[in-house]
């Protein structure tokens, strides 16, 4: 017979994708494997500590507008629509992200926290940029012409 809450819990803990609990008041309570190696925080440094740790200084507050936003109406595009934000590292590097979350509510519906699901796009992002630097420069030179 398969045993589900194992499966459930070998998927979180050996997934390469990072995956982070978060409760209503943004403070970490799961942190998996493959979040130590995005991140570079270990477990034990990252739970009990606010999601600030992994969001740049400049965009919290666009973060917990939108957090609170979410916490108020129970609702985000952002569970079946990728979002890409920055996020830093341990080391204070920064890299672009690409998540979905999932809002886990209690039996009465209230919100009890909520998991997301990232994985690093900083090398397709960097070459996004780089083309999109390069089509302005030759659409610069056919208008020089």
């Amino acid at each position: 017979m398969v045993d589900f809450d194992t499966i459930a819990a070998r998927l979180v803990t050996e997934t390469e994708e990072a995956i982070i609990y978060a409760t209503r008041d943004g403070i970490i309570r799961l942190w998996n494997g493959g979040s130590e190696k995005l991140f570079g925080y270990t477990a034990g440094e990252a739970l009990g500590k606010s999601l600030d740790i992994i969001i740049p200084e400049k965009h919290r507050k666009a973060h917990w507008d939108g957090w609170d936003r979410v916490m108020e109406s129970g609702e985000t595009r952002y569970g079946s629509e990728p979002l890409n934000v920055p996020g830093i590292r341990a080391d204070g590097s920064k890299m672009s992200l690409e998540f979905s979350i999932t809002i886990l509510k209690d039996d009465s519906g209230k919100i009890e926290g909520v998991a997301a699901f990232l994985r690093d796009v900083t090398a397709n992002w960097d070459e996004k940029k780089a083309l999109r630097i390069r089509i302005k420069e030759l659409e610069r030179q056919i208008e020089g012409h």
